[in-house]
């Protein structure tokens, strides 16, 4: 019993004791939370009254983004605003290789299959592109349709994100990719119109201070950080519908003569404009596998080349102006040597007069006004009406060709230079000549741009000179050139046929040229076409180059509904020579 007792003793003690300590313990557990919570309110009132913006600064560090918005490049269009370049919205499919690891995206192989399968490119490649998770942003697809997007967007893979972007269209595709050009993927001109008149067509972006949730979403606009430049459009003087034409024209023609390449240019000769600018072979801009250089070069301005018989009208022009011939002149048609060299005619005729100098395109007839003066009064000439300097027309890669300079010329030099050799010119340059001839000697700067009023012409030509041209070319397609003709009007022009100058001299190849206008009893066009290297039967300009040329000009004269001239048309040369007005020379 006293064992007993002893415990009970005890256990009341020791509750006296816990009794006495737990007081103590309370209070020294209340005081602890009364500085916690003190620190906490201290805490507090630091944050949200004495130092408020440093949270602030913090948060927004996490949710505020400077963001870009999107500047779409100006549209491309012909004088009649159709579409010939236009920017259309497209996606860029970008990865955050470190969210892809962290989110185990990585591992996902259906979706990374699916995404291979959807893009066209290898897996191994994808995830070479991801395989550094040190990185947080790598392409990979640029320029994907919208409905693509969408597909990769079901996809759900974590780290891989969609961004918005713009791709180039050429709705007209090879028919102007030479004039138009192409840009690059990132939007930049480099072919063509597109490089011309790139900071035109170029818009700036602006800069939009915006708040972002975790998620990337954008949920609040704060402002405009920084205005960005709206792009402007521009509108080409080409006329679609012709562009269309001349360009089936051509290929046909290259096709046909197996021929390297061809080029064709047509003006209105009113104004200057640029009607239509075509070249083959020809690329299409909307696949960039086709991208190869000898396919993107616009070879109307870059391409030069020598004239032959074509320039002979512009010489005669010159030795008119110089007083050493006359339409009336008699030009001995007999052989002709120039020291050791012969000058030969294609075939022989008696090419007695001007009128069948240009019929027969006598190289001897030629030869022996060119001998009669100076080289400069041709060089003067040719130069006035644009050979030797570049168009102005404002093409990237325009050539001025090439007009020789010398203090001294040969006999030889003189007489190949009448018939167009030994000097160089593009496309373009020789139907601003023949535009000029045909607008009565008033030359008009080349425009590949729409003008909003006529310009001021140049009188470089002799009227009176001009107009006798006109209606001797006239005759010389009448005559002479058959497949030059468009039933119903009256077409003036001139063939030539000249061989490719190669190292050390020429070689096998011909270049056929023909140059023209229409209608001639009012002109309105003026035309050049040149085959490049012709391999089928025929190779000289009036069989090569004239097909395309009635062809285009033909389908033109009717879409713009030219009257059609062919019963105003005056045979004899010398009653053509008796209708153009006297007008004093200058």
């Amino acid at each position: 019993m006293s064992r007993i007792n002893f415990n009970r003793k005890g256990a009341k003690a020791g509750g006296k004791e816990s009794a006495a300590v737990h007081p103590w313990r309370f209070r020294t557990l209340l005081f602890f939370i009364g500085i916690a919570f003190g620190g906490l309110i201290l805490r507090l009132a630091w944050i949200q009254v004495i130092d408020p913006d440093r949270l602030r600064q913090e948060g927004d560090m996490r949710s505020l983004r400077t963001t870009e918005t999107q500047a779409v490049r100006g549209m491309v269009t012909d004088r009649n605003g159709e579409q010939l370049a236009v920017s259309v919205p497209v996606e860029a499919v970008w990865a955050d290789p470190k969210t892809v690891h962290e989110s185990g995206a990585i591992a996902n192989e259906r979706a990374w299959q699916a995404l291979s399968e959807v893009l066209k490119v290898d897996i191994k490649t994808l995830k070479n592109r991801i395989a550094n998770p040190k990185k947080r942003f790598v392409y990979l697809q640029r320029q994907v349709t919208p409905a693509v997007a969408e597909y990769i967007k079901g996809l759900k893979l974590g780290g891989v994100y969609l961004r918005p972007e713009s791709r180039r269209f050429y709705p007209t595709g090879e028919i102007s990719a030479h004039l138009v050009g192409v840009t690059n993927i990132d939007g930049h001109g480099i072919e063509g119109i597109e490089r011309s008149y790139n900071d035109w067509l170029t818009a700036t972006p602006g800069e939009m201070r915006v708040r972002k949730d975790r998620h990337g979403r954008v949920i609040e606009h704060l402002g405009v950080v920084k205005e960005g430049k709206d792009a402007n459009d521009l509108h080409l003087s080409i006329d679609q519908r012709v562009q269309s034409i001349a360009y089936r024209a051509l290929k046909k023609a290259t096709d046909e003569n197996m021929a390297t390449s061809g080029s064709m240019v047509m003006l209105d000769i009113k104004t200057g404009e640029v009607l239509a600018m075509v070249n083959t072979p020809s690329y299409n801009p909307n696949n960039r596998g086709q991208y190869q250089s000898f396919r993107v070069r616009n070879r109307v301005v870059t391409d030069t080349y020598e004239p032959g018989s074509t320039v002979k009208p512009l010489i005669l022009l010159s030795a008119l102006h110089a007083g050493v011939t006359s339409w009336d002149d008699f030009i001995d048609s007999k052989p002709l040597f120039i020291g050791a060299k012969q000058i030969k005619d294609v075939s022989v005729h008696h090419a007695n007069n001007l009128y069948d100098i240009l019929r027969y395109s006598s190289n001897i007839g030629m030869s022996r006004i060119a001998l009669r003066m100076q080289a400069q009064d041709m060089i003067n000439t040719l130069s006035m009406l644009g050979f030797g300097i570049e168009s102005g027309s404002g093409l990237m890669g325009e050539s001025g060709g090439m007009l020789p300079q010398r203090r001294r010329w040969s006999d030889i030099e003189r007489a190949t230079l009448s018939f167009g050799y030994g000097l160089r010119v593009t496309p373009l340059q020789l139907v601003s000549a023949y535009a000029t001839l045909a607008n009565s000697g008033c030359r008009n700067p080349i425009s590949v741009t729409k003008l909003e009023k006529k310009p001021t012409c140049e009188q470089v030509i002799n009227q009176n000179d001009a107009k006798a041209m006109l209606r001797a070319l006239e005759y010389v397609v009448d005559s002479a050139i058959p497949k030059a003709k468009v039933p119903g009007y009256r077409i003036g022009g001139k063939s030539g046929t000249a061989k490719v100058a190669v190292a050390g001299g020429y070689g096998k190849d011909y270049m056929a040229w023909f140059a023209g206008f229409a209608p001639a009893s009012n002109p309105r066009f003026a035309m050049v076409v040149v085959i490049n290297e012709p391999k089928g039967k025929a190779y000289y300009g009036g069989a090569v180059a004239t097909p395309p040329f009635a062809e285009a000009m033909g389908g033109v004269l009717q879409l713009y509904n030219i009257r059609p001239d062919a019963d105003t048309a005056v045979q004899d040369p010398k009653l053509a020579r008796q209708e153009a007005p006297l007008v004093p020379r200058t």
